[in-house]
């Protein structure tokens, strides 16, 4: 799994320095994965160049630069192994556990009188654990919205609410949504009266420190990026790379040591409209009516991708955190310091699952 979830690693950064241009020094906070996998699932019904601009943008390609003269069967072998690792990923974090929550899910909602190709659907369900559903977006696009409205925040656990806006999904035959969800308590206690015994890790290329935070069970951890200088953070953020953030990331990398720690409550509530941020990373024929290809969905070429939302919330407490995120897709038809760690100025964190080093949620505290 190590090529998806270094592909992921690669997006959840590119898609960072988007937000960075967006946002300046405010906080931010997503789900790569969440991201991803949405797209992943618009990626399998798009062929030609809305396809390769989709795996581009999401570092899918990736998988094929060691095949030397490869042909495009190979090419189209390689993706269905993505897809294939996706599917393989998913498994793995839907394993059931009683030291966390962690709920990931994936819905396809498709018009009941479009011609989707069954092909479609079925993968969408194999790669994906995707439920269907059949709605009448022409005739009922409120009544279907409030629907998946209602679906995004039962499985978000109410957090996320009012997902689509109104008269959000005029002339759409297709909404691809993913949702997750986190709930954790530390593996240790967060008490800032006591030292406790955490992973630490000095970083003096960068002058930043790195500390692994494990919860319960240590299947997942959060790991924070704290610099050394107070309004050191641009200068962090500006050295660090996708290389760089996978290596960080990685606990075989982390050492042991008593850590004095102090890290503030905090909670972060982000939406973006995602269409821009992709756009200016090249994935640009999905959003084109004339362009955009999806003649794996259906046979006709009138589907484009109308919008790319993306909503988020994080609260962390003594006790541990709560992290949640949604993405949805709508695809309508052809229209428009040595041993201390003070996180007490800006710092970066991430939530990762450790077994496939993939990163769920990334974020950035500037104010808590």
């Amino acid at each position: 799994m190590n090529s998806l979830s270094e592909a992921n690693t690669h997006f959840a950064w590119d898609l960072f320095q988007q937000f960075k241009i967006a946002k300046k020094d405010d906080n931010i906070f997503y789900s790569p994965l969440s991201i991803s996998a949405a797209l992943a699932m618009t990626h399998l019904g798009a062929k030609g160049n809305t396809a390769l601009q989709i795996e581009k943008v999401f570092h899918f390609n990736e998988a094929t630069k060691n095949t030397q003269g490869a042909t495009t069967t190979d090419h189209v072998e390689k993706l269905g192994d993505m897809h294939h690792q996706f599917q393989k990923l998913l498994t793995e974090l839907k394993k059931p556990t009683d030291a966390y929550e962690l709920n990931i899910v994936n819905k396809f909602y498709g018009d009941n009188k479009y011609p989707f190709l069954q092909e479609y659907l079925d993968n969408v369900k194999k790669f994906y654990l995707a439920s269907a559903e059949s709605v009448d977006f022409k005739n009922a696009a409120e009544e279907s919205r409030k629907k998946i409205n209602s679906w995004v925040e039962s499985q978000t656990n109410g957090k996320i609410k009012d997902m689509l806006p109104q008269r959000s999904l005029d002339a759409t035959v297709l909404v691809l949504v993913n949702a997750v969800y986190f709930r954790g308590q530390w593996d240790k206690r967060f008490d800032k009266k006591y030292t406790v015994e955490e992973k630490f890790w000095l970083n003096k290329e960068v002058q930043a420190q790195v500390l692994e935070m494990p919860y319960k069970g240590k299947d997942l951890s959060m790991i924070l990026l704290l610099p050394n200088e107070v309004d050191g953070l641009q200068k962090l953020e500006d050295q660090l790379t996708a290389e760089k953030l996978t290596e960080w990331t990685s606990s075989q990398n982390m050492s042991e040591s008593l850590v004095d720690l102090y890290l503030p409550r905090f909670k972060v509530e982000e939406g973006y409209d995602l269409r821009g941020a992709l756009m200016s990373l090249g994935m640009v024929d999905a959003f084109s009516g004339q362009k955009a290809n999806f003649l794996g969905m259906t046979r006709k070429l009138d589907l484009v991708v109308s919008k790319v939302l993306h909503k988020s919330f994080v609260e962390v407490t003594e006790e541990g955190t709560e992290a949640t995120a949604s993405t949805v897709v709508t695809v309508g038809l052809t229209s428009p310091p040595i041993r201390r760690f003070h996180c007490d100025h800006p710092f970066l964190f991430f939530i990762k699952h450790n077994k496939t080093n993939s990163i769920l949620f990334l974020g950035r505290v500037s104010s808590p």
